[in-house]
C-alpha cells in the first residue's frame, strides 16, 4: 500500500531506497492513484447513467490531492484498518449535497486499492525496464569492446579452458533480454482492473457493471477483466518472482566482479573514486561495494519471495491477513530491484579490465589450462581417450616439477614413443575460444532486438 522508506526500517534501506520506486509506493503516489480510480469510476458511472453527469463532474473535481489531509487518512486508516473508508470521506466533504452520496458508489474498498496497486505495480515495472535498458545498453557495449580478450575461463572455481571477457559479459546481457521478456509477461498480468464488489459479484453496481468497469479500465490504461481477483493473488506472485529472479541476475555478475577482482586474479574491478570501498582501518583496501550490495539485496529479496506464494493462501472472497503483507512486500521488493539495478548500472558502465593480467593468469600453474585443447589437437592423430591418457600424464608431470605443460608432454610423448605424432606448434589460448566471438554477436544482436516495455506499451495502447 505505501513504502516505508521514510520510517527506521533497516541500515541497507539507507543504501538500496532506489529512489524512483520509492517515489512511486510512496504515500504521496499511493493516495494519487486511489483518487485517480474514484475520479474514473464516477466518470465512467456518469457516462453510463449509473449517476448523473454533473455529480460525475462534481466528483472527479473533488478527487484532487489538496483536498486530502494525509495525517487525518491515515489516522482515520489505522482506525478502520484501510485508507478508503477516510479517502472517500475527505472527498465528499468537498461535495454539496447530492454528488457527495455518489462518491465510491457501489465500489468496495478492494476495487479501489487494487487498481491504484495495479497502477504502481505497472509503473514500477516500467521503470525497472528503463533501467534495464541503460544496463543493458552498457554491457553490450563492453561484451564487443572485449569480445577479443583472452582470459581464462572457470569452472569449480579453477581455470578449466580459455575463454573471453566478452563471451563472458555475454551471458550475462543474454539472460537479461530474458528478464525483459518476462518483465514485459509480469506488466501484462499486473495492469488490471479490479472492479467487483463487495462479494465479487459486482451486484452493487446494477446493470451497467459490466460497461463501468470496462471503462474504468480504460480511463486508466489498465486491461478489463471479467474475472474478478481480490482473492487471486498470483499476479502480485508474478511480479515478485520477475523482482527476485532480476536481482538474481545481477548478482550473478556481481559475484563474477567480486572473484575476478580478488588479489590473486586482479583481472576486472569496479569503477574507482577516492576513499570509494574504503575501509576504516587498512588504507590499502578498494572494496567491490556495487557487488557487495547487490550481492545483499538479492538474499533479501529471494528470502522475500516467499511472502508472495504465501499471500496466495488468502480464501473465500477475501483476504484475513494475507492482503496486509501485501503492503509491506510489494513496494519492498520493486525498490530492492531498483537499487540492485542502480548498481549493476554503475559496475557496468565503469568497470576497469586489466586485459594484461588475464594473459598473464593464461601461464599460471605451467599452462595446464591449455591441457584439453592440446588433447583436442593430438585426438585427430591417435584418438581422443590415448590423447587424454598422455595430456594426463603430462599434467601430472608439470604440476610435480613446476614446469610448463608443452615441455611436460613433449617429455611424455618421447618417452612412451609418441613424440613424432606431436606436432610443431601446440594450440594456443587465442586459438582455442571456440564460438566466443559469435556468442558476442548473438548476445549484442538478441539485446539489440528486444523491445522496450515503454515501446510495447504505447504499441498495445494504439491498437
Amino acid at each position: 500500500m505505501v513504502a516505508t522508506h521514510n520510517a527506521p526500517f533497516s541500515m541497507l534501506w539507507q543504501f538500496a531506497g532506489n529512489a524512483t520506486q520509492c517515489e512511486i509506493y510512496s504515500a504521496q503516489n499511493t493516495i494519487d492513484s486511489l483518487l485517480r480510480v474514484e475520479a474514473a469510476l464516477a466518470q465512467a458511472q456518469g457516462e453510463q447513467g449509473v449517476i448523473s453527469v454533473q455529480d460525475a463532474t462534481a466528483i472527479k473535481g473533488a478527487c484532487v490531492a489538496e483536498n486530502i489531509d494525509h495525517d487525518e487518512l491515515w489516522a482515520s486508516a489505522r482506525n478502520v484498518g484501510y485508507p478508503i473508508f477516510g479517502l472517500v470521506r475527505q472527498i465528499s466533504e468537498h461535495l454539496p449535497e447530492g454528488p457527495d452520496g455518489r462518491v465510491h458508489y457501489g465500489a468496495t474498498t478492494q476495487d479501489i486499492m487494487d487498481s491504484g496497486l495495479a497502477l504502481q505495480m505497472s509503473a514500477s515495472l516500467e521503470a525497472l525496464d528503463a533501467q534495464l535498458q541503460r544496463l543493458g545498453d552498457a554491457l553490450a557495449t563492453q561484451a564487443d569492446r572485449y569480445k577479443d580478450a583472452v582470459m581464462a575461463g572457470r569452472t569449480h572455481a579453477q581455470q578449466a579452458v580459455p575463454t573471453t571477457f566478452g563471451a563472458s559479459i555475454a551471458v550475462v546481457l543474454d539472460e537479461l533480454r530474458r528478464q525483459r521478456e518476462r518483465i514485459a509477461s509480469a506488466h501484462e498480468s499486473v495492469r488490471v482492473i479490479s472492479m467487483f464488489g463487495a462479494g465479487g459479484t459486482n451486484a452493487a453496481q446494477g446493470p451497467h457493471s459490466i460497461q463501468v468497469r470496462g471503462r474504468v479500465a480504460e480511463l486508466l490504461g489498465l486491461r478489463d477483466t471479467d474475472v474478478p481477483w481480490h482473492v487471486d493473488r498470483d499476479r502480485l506472485s508474478e511480479y515478485g518472482f520477475v523482482c527476485a529472479t532480476l536481482c538474481g541476475s545481477l548478482a550473478k555478475l556481481a559475484r563474477d566482479i567480486v572473484d575476478l577482482s580478488r588479489t590473486e586474479i586482479g583481472e576486472v574491478f569496479e569503477p574507482f573514486n577516492e576513499h570509494r570501498g574504503a575501509s576504516s582501518t587498512m588504507p590499502q583496501k578498494v572494496n567491490p561495494i556495487s557487488s557487495e550490495l547487490i550481492i545483499g539485496i538479492s538474499a533479501s529479496a529471494s528470502a522475500l519471495l516467499s511472502a508472495f506464494t504465501r499471500i496466495q493462501e488468502a480464501g473465500h472472497q477475501r483476504a484475513a491477513g494475507e492482503w496486509q503483507a501485501e503492503w509491506l512486500i510489494v513496494p519492498t521488493i520493486g525498490a530492492l530491484a531498483g537499487s540492485a539495478l542502480d548498481e549493476a548500472i554503475v559496475i557496468a558502465e565503469g568497470m576497469r579490465v586489466d586485459t594484461e593480467r588475464m594473459k598473464a593468469n593464461l601461464r599460471l600453474d605451467g599452462g595446464l589450462i591449455m591441457a584439453e585443447a592440446q588433447m583436442i589437437q593430438l585426438a585427430d592423430h591417435m584418438g581422443r581417450e590415448h590423447a587424454h591418457d598422455l595430456v594426463y600424464a603430462a599434467s601430472e608431470r608439470a604440476r610435480a616439477q613446476g614446469t610448463v605443460l608443452g615441455e611436460a608432454l613433449r617429455e611424455v610423448a618421447d618417452e612412451q614413443g609418441k613424440g613424432q605424432l606431436l606436432p610443431d606448434h601446440l594450440v594456443a589460448p587465442q586459438d582455442y575460444v571456440g564460438e566466443a566471438s559469435h556468442i558476442v554477436e548473438t548476445a549484442i544482436s538478441n539485446w539489440q532486438g528486444s523491445t522496450p516495455l515503454a515501446a510495447a506499451t504505447e504499441h498495445a495502447a494504439r491498437r
